[in-house]
């Protein structure tokens, strides 16, 4: 892998901690250590981090209330590690800002694919505001969806899904997260938009391969590279 990517990884652990950074920096990466969320917050202000890996069940101040304080000043992707699998605790980890959760006990080889999944997708927005999904185009600066150059008309509501979306390009978003950034109520109401959304954004909506939904957690927008 790319030898200039940084990961910081924060874990309360010694044992983990130093066998991730080893194998990790057996993989090419610059891997930076840190014990609790005091020292991981000196490093995130001294250092520009490609990647964040945090383990959630920390002393003092936890992983997921440490993301939500990342998230206020930073985009750097973040991935939580964790014994607690949970479907409830991937969803508080997802709400408060993280890229992906890796349940532990977990093989190294799946967390150098999700590193690898993470820095591939998440990406800085290009120059061009122009998302493409096939022969449909979203311009993100006008918030208009084009078909062969044909305007597709978006509700308000819709226009609220793809400003969110876009904005975490391959991101997975919780419902609850979307349904409240994009001000649609947050029972069924927001897969209903999310429905008519596709319909309009897919070749099939019945088989979305952009707007995807994320099982038990949330949606993805996944537009062509």
């Amino acid at each position: 892998m790319d030898s200039g990517v940084n990961i910081l990884v924060v874990d309360d652990d010694d044992r983990i901690r130093e066998l991730l950074k080893r194998y990790l920096k057996s993989q090419g990466l610059n891997v930076i250590s840190a014990k609790d969320a005091a020292e991981a917050r000196k490093l995130i202000d001294m250092i520009e981090f490609e990647l964040i890996i945090l383990d959630v069940m920390m002393p003092g101040e936890d992983g997921v209330s440490l993301t939500s304080a990342i998230r206020l000043e930073r985009e750097t992707p973040i991935l939580l590690l964790t014994a607690r699998g949970e479907p409830s605790d991937r969803i508080a980890g997802l709400s408060a800002g993280a890229d992906d959760y890796l349940p532990k006990p977990f093989e190294p080889e799946e967390l150098l694919l999700r590193i690898k999944n993470i820095l591939k997708r998440i990406k800085p927005m290009p120059v061009s505001p122009i998302l493409k999904f096939g022969d449909t185009n979203y311009d993100s600066n006008r918030e208009e969806l084009r078909r062969d150059g044909e305007l597709i008309r978006l509700t308000e509501s819709e226009k609220s899904l793809m400003r969110e979306l876009s904005a975490r390009i391959g991101a997975t978003i919780t419902r609850e997260e979307l349904a409240r950034k994009a001000g649609v109520a947050a029972d069924r109401s927001i897969d209903v938009q999310v429905t008519r959304l596709r319909r309009k954004l897919e070749p099939s909506s019945s088989e979305p391969q952009y707007l995807q939904t994320i099982r038990g957690l949330g949606y993805r927008l996944a537009p062509d590279l």
